[in-house]
């Protein structure tokens, strides 16, 4: 279980979250919604120690984060920002490898290298695997930076708007691997996301934050409401079902 209790966090004399709690079990997807500047991003790098929270505790299956070792951080937890490295001059293999970084002493050991070879299998990168990250499309860069979280082996999975600047069917497939490792590993997943609908449709609970604050916490039926998006996103809307997950539709800004 992640446990995150009262946490506080300031840029200079900006709150930029207050008051947070979460609690985070394994097998579950959570989504954090809000508009820019809610702290979304932010409180994704103080759970992988990026930044240093003013106050709160963030406990990762019992352990205070504060005092885990960076490598014992690192086998716990996966961490994927929003955008890749412009220059990255090595292979796909290589890129992938660098998720066992945890695990590897002196050189990649045998199962180091099988774990890396049976990811590119199952994610469909076996083709890319000699291939320069740097000649990748953008949704082949998100798949590869993908398997590399999942190469650390990780208990928790961190995404930082995964989604950002893909066509439609590479969100689709993003996403579903994302559900797929999972359901599949029993691992937990908290995923900062922009896209309501994507949100809505791929998660278990929605974790929606306005102004640093939690506004609220749920199932996305109850969370993506009229109510609480013209309240946080000052948006209009309508919200019809599609397979039981909220839909939602904007109408206009309201004034």
């Amino acid at each position: 279980m992640l446990r995150i209790h009262e946490l506080n966090f300031r840029y200079k004399n900006i709150n930029a979250l207050e008051g947070v709690d979460l609690q985070l079990n394994k097998g579950e997807i959570l989504s954090i919604v809000g508009p820019n500047g809610a702290g979304k991003t932010t409180l994704l790098k103080c759970i992988v120690r990026i930044v240093k929270p003013e106050k709160g505790t963030i406990l990762i299956d019992g352990k205070d984060a504060s005092e885990m070792k960076r490598l014992d951080l690192a086998r716990c937890v996966g961490y994927v920002p929003q955008s890749s490295p412009s220059k990255f001059p090595i292979t796909v293999f290589d890129t992938v490898l660098m998720g066992r970084r945890p695990y590897i002493t002196w050189k990649p050991s045998k199962k180091d290298l099988e774990v890396v070879a049976d990811l590119l299998m199952s994610m469909d990168l076996e083709d890319l695997a000699l291939r320069s990250f740097d000649e990748l499309s953008g949704g082949e860069k998100q798949k590869v930076l993908l398997a590399r979280a999942f190469a650390q082996g990780p208990n928790y999975l961190l995404f930082d708007e995964p989604t950002s600047n893909l066509d439609l069917r590479h969100q689709m497939e993003v996403m579903e691997m994302i559900s797929g490792m999972v359901r599949e590993k029993g691992v937990a997943a908290i995923l900062a996301m922009h896209d309501l609908n994507l949100a809505s449709r791929f998660s278990d609970r929605i974790l929606m934050l306005n102004a640093g604050k939690i506004f609220c916490n749920g199932e996305p039926l109850h969370v993506m409401t009229v109510e609480n998006i013209r309240s946080v996103y000052g948006v209009e809307v309508t919200i019809n079902l599609s397979d039981c997950h909220p839909y939602i539709v904007p109408i206009r800004q309201i004034n």
